[in-house]
């Protein structure tokens, strides 16, 4: 990590571009991670902190890692970098992520 700015405040900036880049709103962050959009108001502005479970839960929803939301890795979608299917699936947007979800599962249960 080359940037020497406090995990804290690393994380409000990342959380955000997180979920800018699906073309969310606070409130569709909120929904998708199962809190209020209140909250990640709160996570955004720096006035509150998350505890380890709903930092998980916020990487989840995002499908980036909790180091890149900590400001540990620089890139959102290191964890998947040797895969390009992986690399090309986090420049969707919140929708069309979605729907890429269903079709791979779809494809997946047929080569069951």
């Amino acid at each position: 990590m080359s940037n020497q700015r406090p995990p804290s405040e690393l994380f409000q900036e990342r959380l955000k571009a997180a979920r800018e880049l699906r073309k969310w709103s606070q409130g569709d962050l909120a929904s998708q991670a199962g809190m209020p959009p209140s909250s990640i108001a709160h996570f955004e502005s720096g006035s509150r902190k998350p505890s380890f479970d709903t930092l998980r839960r916020l990487a989840n929803a995002l499908e980036v890692t909790t180091d890149y939301l900590l400001g540990r890795v620089d890139d959102p979608s290191l964890a998947e970098a040797a895969d390009p299917l992986f690399r090309d699936v986090s420049k969707l947007t919140g929708h069309d992520r979605a729907l890429a979800k269903d079709f791979l599962k779809m494809l997946a249960d047929r080569n069951k």
